[in-house]
């Protein structure tokens, strides 16, 4: 038996094919693995990034190059404003950005709109998690300050009076600039059981 297995070992050692196949193997299974979700966690509670992420280059887009938003502030990316503290400071409009700094300032972005979210809802972690997400995507569009305005809004969601919280996302004058981005929002917030 033992020659057996030493011989059907060499041969398996010996033949390319197999080591091919091998290999198309675990790049397959390595590629589906990059598929899965990111998951961050947040307190005790999962949010899925790339929920997030797909949500916010549909309102925000996802651009390659420094460009001016609609208040003539360099940005790039999925809605990145550009900081002096970025490389790209002092670049021209048109400069290519590479998709690596682009995923990296994401990022950076990210845990800054997570902490902000948790810093302006102390119970963050325990609101359903569609409306962390909508809350999220605010964060992202408005930053701490405009959105630390929305109070009525907040005290809809502090009392998870959803209806009472959308309500007061379209009592405002961000419902009026962002209109599209802003009815998809109030609409999951509405739909929240």
């Amino acid at each position: 038996m033992e020659c057996i297995l030493q011989r059907v070992w060499k041969d398996i050692y010996k033949n390319k094919y197999i080591w091919i196949i091998l290999i198309i193997i675990l790049l397959i299974l390595a590629v589906d693995w990059t598929k899965k979700e990111t998951q961050f966690m947040i307190g005790n509670k999962e949010m899925y990034i790339d929920v997030l992420r797909k949500e916010l280059a549909r309102d925000e887009g996802v651009v390659y190059e420094i460009y001016l938003d609609h208040l003539g502030h360099p940005t790039f990316g999925i809605g990145h404003l550009i900081s002096p503290s970025d490389p790209e400071f002092d670049c021209p409009s048109g400069t290519p950005v590479c998709e690596a700094r682009v995923i990296a300032a994401f990022e950076e972005d990210i845990k800054t709109v997570l902490s902000d979210c948790e810093k302006l809802y102390p119970d963050f972690n325990d609101l359903p998690e569609e409306v962390q997400l909508i809350i999220a995507n605010m964060m992202f569009n408005l930053g701490y300050t405009r959105l630390s305005k929305f109070r009525n809004m907040k005290s809809g969601v502090d009392v998870r009076d959803w209806n009472a919280a959308a309500d007061e996302m379209v009592d405002s004058l961000w419902y009026r600039q962002v209109t599209n981005r802003a009815n998809r929002l109030v609409e999951r917030m509405r739909n929240i059981s």
